[in-house]
């Protein structure tokens, strides 16, 4: 088998172990109970333990590749998890850390920990990353730090414009409601009717010395001048007025 997963290029990972002193103040079945209701996670119990297995990834083969097993003894905790080669050793190891904590801090009132060893433990893994961390990778953060709060700040502008833009756009349709009712008011103040219009005509002929401008009086009352002479001459043809050569 070790020979098929090299020919392919698989590389099974290192497996690495913390011991830590602790103190068992309750049961080991009630220490299982308590911890059931971690998601994704195993939980075991016997009658000198209590074993806690998360399986993170599998292999080709379906077998564990990356997991961490958290032991739970009655004077030691073990903790057995792997490492990927491709990955950082140190941030691997504060992950499981983290973890453990988390684990134990559910647990404060059946299980005691060496609060020595576990401290010593959380500072190494603190201070081999932080070490690790170089000059440019701080810079790094401060630039994502600094680009973050633009980008907060882009986004409220953002949001601003996006609450304006929706202002805008409803002012918009207001107005174009509104121009839409005048204009139909007006066509419907110009639309007049043949018999209206041939009053109208009818009326300024003879308050004009029986001539008609057509132009002023279109400009007066605003109608088109075809329709106007268009009027006039239904109103010839009808012998409401004559034509004058």
């Amino acid at each position: 088998m070790a020979e098929s997963q090299e020919k392919i290029g698989f590389i099974e990972p290192d497996v690495e172990e913390i011991n830590i002193k602790s103190n068992t103040i309750g049961t080991f079945s009630d220490i299982a109970k308590r911890l059931s209701s971690l998601e994704l996670f195993y939980i075991r119990a016997a009658s000198d333990s209590t074993t806690i297995l998360r399986i993170e990834s599998r292999d080709i083969q379906k077998r564990p590749f990356l997991f961490f097993i958290i032991t739970l003894e009655r004077d030691n905790i073990n903790v057995q998890y792997s490492i990927a080669h491709d990955s950082s050793v140190k941030m691997r190891r504060l992950y499981i850390v983290k973890n453990l904590l988390s684990t134990l801090s559910l647990i404060t009132d059946l299980y005691e920990p060496d609060n020595t060893e576990l401290f010593q433990h959380v500072d190494s893994a603190i201070d081999d990353v932080v070490n690790s961390i170089s000059q440019s990778y701080s810079a790094l953060f401060n630039n994502y730090d600094s680009l973050f709060n633009e980008y907060r700040e882009i986004k409220r502008l953002n949001i601003e414009l996006t609450a304006s833009n929706k202002n805008l756009t409803v002012q918009g349709m207001q107005l174009s409601t509104e121009n839409k009712e005048l204009s139909d008011r007006l066509k419907t103040l110009e639309a007049y009717s043949d018999e209206s219009l041939m009053v109208m005509v009818q009326d300024w002929i003879e308050t004009h010395d029986n001539t008609i401008d057509i132009n002023e009086f279109c400009k007066v009352h605003k109608v088109p001048s075809p329709r106007i002479e268009q009027i006039l001459n239904k109103m010839v043809s009808l012998g409401y007025i004559e034509a004058k050569g």
